[in-house]
Parts: C-alpha cells; sequence; structure tokens
C-alpha cells in the first residue's frame, strides 16, 4: 500500500510534462492515446489505480481521462517491461453493452448461429475488423476486410498490450486489437468477436469486459459427419481439423474460461436457446441499441485550476463559474467504472448543473 501511494505521488509531480508532452525526470513508460495539449487540467486521484485529469478548455465529451498508474493492465504491462508503465484510457460517458465472445471448433456451426444473429437483428450487432500483417488481396479493403498494417508496428503494439489476441498463421500474424472492438461500442452496437478457443484465452487474461460462449457439437463422431458432409476439404485437411477439434473441445471445458456452452444438436433450438441466452427471445426484427444518456456537448469547461476541482468519494465538482449570474457546476459521477487502457475507460456520468439554483449534495 505504502509503495503504492509512493508510486503515485511520483506520477502526480510529472504529470504536467505527461498532459503537455514535455518530460522531467523518471517519466515512465507511457503507452495508450494521451489527451492533446490543452491551456490547463486538473489531476484528482480516485484510487491507488487511477489519476482522473479534468482537461480545461475542453467539452464534457473531452473533459475526462485516466491515467492509469497500478490497475491489472499496468501490472501485467510493468512485468513484461521491467519498467515503471502508465496508461492513458478516455473517459466515456455512459455503459455499452459487453462484447460476445464465440468459439466452438470447426464445423460446429457457429459462423451460422452469428449469420442469423446479424441478420435478425442488424442494427444491434457489429464484428470488429481485424489487423494482419499480410499484403491485401484482390478487391480487399483496408478497414472494411482488414486494418492491413506492417509487421513492426502490430509486433510493438502487441507488445504495448494493444491486441486482446493475436496469431501467427503462414508467417503472418492476425489479430484483435482492443480499439477496432471499442470502435464497434462507439458505434452502438454490441461486438461479437469469433475466435477460437485459444483466442477466447487471450481475451480471457484482458480487462475486457465479455460474454463468452462455447459452441460444442453432441458427439465428436456428429462432428465428423457434419466436416465430411462439406466436401470443401480434402481428408487430410478434415483429419487436421478434426484434431484441432478434439484439442478445443477439451479446452472448451476448462474451468473459467467459458460462461456458457451451448450444444448445437439441432439449428434452429440452438439458435433460439442462443438468443434467449442474449436476452433476444421475443423481440422481433432489428432492436435498436442503448440510447445514450443524453446531455449538452457544448458546454466548454474553463481553464481548469486545482482550486476549482473538488472531490468526496468518486464524485468530482468542477466549478466553471468565474462572475456574473450565469454559474455552472460539472459533476462527474466516477463510481461505477468499467474497461481502461488500453481503450476506454465506461461508465461516467457527467452533469451541467445550474448553480446556485441546484444544489449539490456528496
Amino acid at each position: 500500500m505504502m509503495e503504492n501511494r509512493h508510486r503515485r505521488l511520483e506520477f502526480e509531480f510529472s504529470l504536467n510534462q505527461l498532459v503537455n508532452g514535455q518530460f522531467c525526470r523518471a517519466v515512465p513508460k507511457v503507452l495508450g492515446t494521451k489527451p492533446n495539449q490543452c491551456k490547463g487540467h486538473a489531476a484528482v486521484p480516485l484510487d491507488e489505480e487511477r489519476i482522473l485529469v479534468v482537461r480545461g478548455d475542453s467539452t464534457l465529451d473531452d473533459c475526462a481521462w485516466f491515467l492509469e498508474v497500478d490497475t491489472k493492465f499496468i501490472r501485467q504491462q510493468r512485468n513484461n517491461s521491467d519498467t515503471e508503465v502508465v496508461a492513458w484510457s478516455k473517459g466515456v460517458r455512459g455503459d455499452v453493452e459487453k462484447p460476445i465472445v464465440i468459439s466452438g471448433p470447426s464445423g460446429v456451426g457457429k459462423g451460422t448461429l452469428i449469420s442469423k444473429l446479424m441478420k435478425e437483428f442488424p442494427e444491434m450487432f457489429g464484428f470488429s475488423v481485424s489487423h494482419t500483417t499480410r499484403a491485401p488481396r484482390n478487391k480487399e479493403e483496408d478497414g472494411v476486410h482488414y486494418h492491413f498494417t506492417d509487421l513492426s508496428v502490430m509486433e510493438k503494439d502487441i507488445k504495448d498490450g494493444k491486441f486482446l489476441e493475436f496469431a501467427s498463421v503462414h508467417g503472418n500474424l492476425y489479430g484483435t486489437s482492443v480499439e477496432a472492438v471499442e470502435a464497434v461500442a462507439d458505434a452502438g452496437k454490441i461486438c461479437i468477436l469469433d475466435i477460437d478457443v485459444q483466442g477466447a484465452r487471450s481475451v480471457r487474461s484482458t480487462s475486457l469486459e465479455a460474454i463468452f460462449i462455447f459452441i460444442s457439437p453432441p458427439s465428436f463422431e456428429e462432428l465428423e459427419k457434419r466436416l465430411c458432409k462439406r466436401g470443401t476439404e480434402t481428408e487430410e485437411q478434415i483429419q487436421k481439423r478434426l484434431q484441432n477439434a478434439r484439442t478445443e473441445l477439451e479446452q472448451g471445458q476448462s474451468p473459467g474460461l467459458f460462461d456458457h456452452i451451448l450444444i448445437n444438436d439441432d439449428l434452429e433450438t440452438c439458435y433460439e436457446n442462443l438468443k434467449k441466452l442474449l436476452g433476444l427471445d421475443g423481440r422481433i426484427g432489428a432492436a435498436p441499441a442503448p440510447a445514450s444518456k443524453s446531455l449538452p456537448r457544448l458546454v466548454d469547461l474553463p481553464m481548469v485550476s486545482d482550486h476549482l476541482v473538488s472531490k468526496i468519494d468518486h464524485r468530482i465538482l468542477i466549478n466553471c463559474a468565474t462572475a456574473g449570474p450565469n454559474k455552472k457546476l460539472v459533476l462527474i459521477e466516477a463510481s461505477s467504472l468499467g474497461g481502461g487502457a488500453p481503450g476506454r475507460t465506461r461508465g461516467l456520468d457527467v452533469y451541467a448543473i445550474d448553480y446556485p439554483l441546484a444544489k449539490w449534495r456528496g
């Protein structure tokens, strides 16, 4: 505990340099996308894990950033790099639905189940766009089919913890970045990740809060029949898929890896069970994404300094008024945070309050 406090004080000491792109002694390795330079800011320690940075001269949508100093992600990165690490994460108002990780052996029908979900609820679900280091193929578009990137860039991003999962396939890297999943959430949709069991295990070890579903065949013999029936692969390819499937079926039963296991004995029955599991049974057509709270976007914060900011528990009050009758307060409620670096920190409630007409009590 004392070590955490000491580390936090050191980071607060150099926070001004981190925010404004300057440097001082003993600056740690900084991960994540940092906020743009601003005319003023206030640093508010929330707990032993993160510091809330309130940016001055900004809108409500861009005023709250978090500097993580001892979260799970930071501890992992510190162990990997053997050096001090901090990470930026942008604060986002409201919550989003958890991403859905769907895994299962080849031939089990998970692709068909996902396609049915996307067709029935096109406005609710979205796919993350994967990254790859291979060259684009005919008619493939960057950012649509894949995010095409260089090997050195992707290797660095993997080292910096920006990928949820990755794998090397025929000499090229493929992977799912945190930003790709966050982009689906920013669009108001629930992200679906169709990945193998090893990828699911990698995602489970990150800070991403997701629903993990494993699709299993009724038996190994039935899975073999389905693969043979497809008629799209050679006998050698089928045997390789079956060998991988046997391993995945064993790993799919690992305690704590998957939240739910669905048996795909009959496709329609399994699909209805999947919808019930996701709370979609009884809905007809495209279900709208949950509406975010409507808040004014153009309320600007003044140049912020420490004496304008006060904190009680996880509530931060910003006095935006300097003079005149139009005094305003901004209240940031940070008691239900989720996510975090290297992605967004979600769960913030931000309110613009007229003063003195409204009274705030901690």
